[in-house]
């Protein structure tokens, strides 16, 4: 598959402040990629440096195979078909939607036309073309800004941080129409975004950004289930960490001895996702816990447990089981479970 946008090496600075670190990313023609990381982690930096609105300290961009910066070598904004969705949406509130979807385009007036015409079908605004910005609701706004996104065929589309203006309600019901459209459109796109669920739910590969560096890049099914370090681990979802110790194919902590996901040795950190404990009513299990607390959210529920050496886990359910604050519960893990190496170790600890 062809590269859309590669970026190799990049670094910048800001009053001797390091926000990026030497940082690789490439993104193929048609993949909607999410740069996921927490505030300050250099995801917005980032963006700005592929756009061209920041020049970079180090490293090149390619934009389909040409170098856009780097090397002594810096194409202005305008020049890179890089298009770019802000926040706030930026919409021209004195000109109508046909208006501000046509705005920098170029050729005759009747192309102009057409070209709106295909946008505004796409993005489920058909008829809408002489209402003003101020007339449309939050989502039909951002709609707008994406069509005039992608009015000029850009060769990679830029959103930063795009549903974070939008209510909950709303949130859900954009993003799925959002995808549909980029899709549609065949459209290789980079988001910014801190929400894990928006990032998991829309892209293709999930980019996760952590103190200046892309400390995983991979489909959103491997960055969830086979995280390669254990800060994404931390990062990504929830995440109950037991400690224990491997040998081999299997490591013993305080829920027995488990299997592993990849062969360890030595003093581990054990990755247990919520939804991989199961419960069921004490029976004698040696692995027995107490529930602390339990929050129903209709389509599932978290509770806490606390383990008998003290140990607390969350587990998630489904909307079926039914545990009393102070029951004690059994608990076993359903699946393999992914080792961390552990730098500080006891023999104590050993299992």
């Amino acid at each position: 598959m062809p590269t859309a946008l590669e970026c190799a090496d990049l670094s910048k600075s800001f009053d001797g402040h390091v926000v990026l670190r030497q940082v690789n990313l490439t993104v193929y023609q048609g993949t909607l990629a999410a740069l996921l990381g927490p505030s300050g982690c250099g995801k917005t930096t980032l963006l700005r440096l592929i756009a061209g609105f920041e020049q970079p300290d180090g490293g090149i961009i390619r934009i389909n195979g040409q170098r856009a910066a780097g090397q002594g070598r810096g194409v202005p904004p305008e020049a890179r078909r890089v298009g770019m969705v802000f926040q706030e949406y930026a919409l021209f509130h004195h000109l109508d939607v046909a208006a501000n979807v046509a705005f920098g385009l170029r050729g005759t007036m009747r192309e102009k036309r057409r070209r709106v015409a295909e946008l505004l079908e796409l993005v489920g605004l058909s008829g809408c073309d002489r209402r003003m910005p101020h007339e449309l609701s939050g989502g039909q706004q951002q709609r707008v800004a994406l069509a005039r996104a992608l009015a000029p065929h850009p060769a990679v589309l830029l959103l930063d941080e795009p549903f974070s203006n939008l209510d909950a309600a709303l949130r859900l019901q954009v993003r799925t129409e959002v995808r549909s459209i980029l899709k549609a459109a065949g459209t290789t796109c980079v988001f910014v975004t801190h929400d894990q669920e928006e990032a998991l739910s829309l892209a293709d590969e999930v980019a996760v950004m952590l103190d200046g560096q892309i400390a995983q890049m991979a489909s959103p099914q491997q960055v969830y289930h086979r995280p390669t370090t254990r800060a994404v681990a931390a990062f990504v979802g929830e995440a109950n960490f037991l400690q224990g110790y491997a040998d081999g194919a299997w490591a013993g902590c305080s829920l027995g001895h488990l299997p592993l996901t990849t062969s360890a040795r030595g003093p581990v950190e054990l990755l247990i996702r919520p939804e991989s404990l199961h419960l069921t009513p004490a029976n004698g299990s040696a692995a027995v816990a107490a529930v602390q607390w339990c929050e129903f959210y209709g389509h599932d529920q978290r509770l806490g447990i606390t383990l008998t050496d003290g140990t607390s886990l969350i587990a998630r359910l489904g909307p079926e089981d039914t545990f009393a604050v102070g029951e004690r519960v059994a608990v076993r893990v359903r699946h393999p479970v992914i080792p961390f190496p552990r730098s500080s170790f006891s023999p104590k600890s050993q299992i």
